[in-house]
């Protein structure tokens, strides 16, 4: 049978012990920044009812799934995202929890897209959400998590930027342009690609799209040549509703330079994210250069709950992907060392085989990691295989000083050679 039978599938990955140490060194740097923030974990099912996405999203997304009707003749799909799974089982059980409800998630999510560097088929993401409470410090908290997190990997202000707007300042402002309610998604849509398109291109789709005039239509449009703070409260300061979203606005970013992460913020009102989804402060995480696909996004979503059969509770969180920070990191030269390694590794010389597996199994309950040659070898390849492992320290075993109830030590770093007693595997003369 030919090997390529069973290649791997495209946009899957392996993860072969290095990989997979490099994978936990993201987890773990995660779960420790979730715990910190006083977040719980939680997980789900990697199968959902194929519905629970179609109510969040809407049918188009049934193109980028894994789905399929089950044994059972139901229509199922791989998750693609956590948060539907989060609302439902908070729908289950949200009534009865004191709030907020902090938790975390670490899921394998599975989308049927087109490869590129920075995203695959599959993916892990960490996901922390704050549900039940609807002020800017909740926002706020969110984000600091996020940016925390980052900062645990060893990336600074300088490596990564977080660009925050508002979808409420953002709707304000463009009903002070004259853009009908019942036009703001159009008009959020043109945003949300206003990089990407030229400008008569924007203007055109406003036009038509959003139901502007052309002078009204470049008024928006000229809201993203100085989209800073200052340029929007000295066009639009004096309207209310602006005012109020613009207060609400200077309360997050002071709190998150309180928080010590004002120098990762920047302001953009072109950060609209999910059209019909987020209901307020919305973000993204890039890479300073501009160079990779945002490292992490979220923000307000205070109606999902309530699509999925649950109370009616404000809600915020943010997804950050494994595939995007690794590239990053690996760009920076941020990753770290994951060769082999053990505490110690067991040399025999002679008939000692008990003594070794007794020395090992006693170091092992203690706490340190031990290997050993599996078969009897000469001397110089169990140094050998000691180099391999990756040992910080060898314990030789010999006839001579076996009889006298010690063993030798190497530092495999500095070459130095000490005593150890075996009744207490401690140093003679002390540590």
């Amino acid at each position: 049978m030919a090997a390529n039978e069973f290649s791997r599938l495209p946009g899957f990955r392996d993860f072969p012990p290095e990989e997979f140490a490099l994978r936990n060194h993201l987890f773990e740097a995660w779960r420790r920044v979730s715990v910190r923030y006083g977040f719980q974990q939680y997980d789900g099912p990697p199968l959902e009812a194929l519905e629970l996405y179609v109510e969040k999203s809407g049918s188009e997304i049934v193109d980028q799934l894994y789905n399929f009707t089950d044994k059972g003749d139901r229509e199922v799909a791989m998750r693609p995202e956590m948060t539907p799974s989060l609302a439902r089982i908070l729908g289950e059980r949200s009534r009865a929890m004191p709030k907020p409800i902090r938790w975390f998630a670490i899921p394998q999510l599975f989308r049927y897209e087109r490869q590129q560097r920075g995203r695959l088929r599959e993916h892990f993401q960490w996901n922390v959400d704050i549900v039940g409470e609807g002020g800017v410090a909740a926002d706020a908290e969110v984000l600091a998590v996020a940016l925390d997190g980052l900062r645990e990997v060893g990336l600074g202000p300088n490596d990564v930027r977080a660009r925050v707007s508002d979808r409420r300042l953002l709707a304000a402002l463009m009903r002070s342009a004259g853009v009908a309610d019942d036009r703001l998604l159009a008009a959020f849509s043109v945003v949300d690609k206003i990089e990407r398109e030229e400008r008569a291109r924007s203007r055109d789709r406003l036009v038509a799209e959003a139901g502007l005039t052309a002078d009204a239509a470049e008024s928006i449009l000229g809201l993203f040549d100085d989209p800073g703070l200052d340029a929007v409260r000295a066009r639009f300061g004096d309207r209310e509703e602006v005012a109020e979203a613009l207060e609400r606005f200077d309360d997050y970013l002071a709190t998150l330079q309180a928080l010590g992460f004002g120098d990762f913020v920047d302001f953009d009102l072109t950060i609209v994210r999910g059209l019909a989804y987020y209901t307020g402060i919305v973000f993204e995480v890039f890479d300073a250069r501009g160079e990779l696909r945002a490292v992490c996004g979220g923000g307000r979503y205070d109606r999902l709950l309530e699509l999925v059969g649950g109370e009616p509770l404000p809600a915020v969180g943010f997804g950050m992907g494994d595939v995007v920070l690794t590239e990053l990191l690996k760009d920076l030269d941020r990753l770290p060392e994951t060769g082999r390694s053990v505490d110690w590794f067991v040399v025999v010389i002679g008939d000692l085989r008990d003594r070794a597996l007794d020395v090992a199994r006693r170091l092992r309950e203690r706490g340190d990691s031990v290997a050993y040659a599996l078969r009897s070898q000469a001397v110089r390849k169990q140094f050998k295989a000691a180099e391999s492992e990756g040992a910080r320290r060898v314990i030789v075993l010999a006839p001579d000083e076996v009889a006298r109830g010690e063993a030798v030590v190497r530092d495999m770093a500095t070459g130095d050679e000490r005593p150890i007693r075996l009744d207490t595997l401690e140093f003679v003369g002390g540590s």
